[in-house]
């Protein structure tokens, strides 16, 4: 009987690993059933009582639905960081954004800002803002859902976008990567991956969140925009 085991996984790590599974599928003969929601949405999810064999989300998520019951204690481990970044139509003009004060100056400039409204990436954003540039940058912001927000760009649904660089990344060639968030605001968002407590198979489930975080894959992580620690 084939082997399938369920990941449940934030859109933003999608892109990198995405490729991974079809190579652990083929190394393991274990099938992977992956689906994808905005870190918010999987914790509603799983709350709700949604299965799962393998979660990657915020690590204070995993930790939440650890004390909830959902994930197995112990079994949380770190899977990776992505940085912030800003996203532009393909063949726009460069912009500087290497700089705190030209981070600042290319958002008041922008005509309009796409941003994930219900993911994580959406929350740092708007607290970012509370810089003293809400009050300029706010009227510009458009809400895009559903990890939609580097394909709007493209789309020219805004000039820019503020979204994890793995999203970025994915939506090329239309979509191009300004940059990442200037140095100063530390901007990364970090991933955890938990194993269910109800897991109908958690060897496999185990075997997955080693592959996941194991050094072999560090290389076409990092190219699809995941660093490790």
């Amino acid at each position: 009987m084939n082997q399938q085991i369920r990941l449940f996984g934030a859109i933003a790590v999608r892109p990198a690993v995405l490729p991974l599974l079809s190579q652990f599928e083929t190394a393991t003969g274990i099938t992977v059933a992956a689906q994808w929601a905005l870190n918010p949405a999987v914790k509603r999810q799983i709350e709700a009582g949604e299965a799962f064999d393998l979660v990657i989300t915020n690590p204070n998520l995993v930790l939440d639905l650890t004390a909830l019951g959902k994930i197995k204690p112990g079994s949380q481990v770190a899977f990776g960081r992505i940085a912030m970044g800003v996203a532009a139509k393909a063949g726009s003009r460069p912009l500087d954004i290497g700089s705190v004060e030209a981070f600042v100056h290319a958002l008041k400039s922008a005509r309009s800002i796409a941003y994930a409204s219900d993911g994580t990436s959406g929350g740092y954003f708007s607290g970012l803002l509370e810089l003293g540039i809400a009050d300029e940058v706010k009227p510009k912001l458009v809400a895009i859902s559903g990890g939609q927000t580097a394909p709007a760009v493209g789309r020219g649904e805004a000039e820019l976008g503020v979204v994890p660089v793995t999203s970025i990344l994915a939506a090329a060639p239309e979509v191009m990567l300004v940059g990442q968030f200037p140095a100063e605001l530390r901007s990364y968002i970090d991933f955890a991956i938990g194993i269910s407590a109800d897991s109908t198979d958690a060897e496999a489930a185990q075997q997955l969140s080693k592959f996941l975080t194991s050094t072999a894959v560090d290389d076409i992580l990092a190219a699809k925009g995941v660093e490790r620690r």
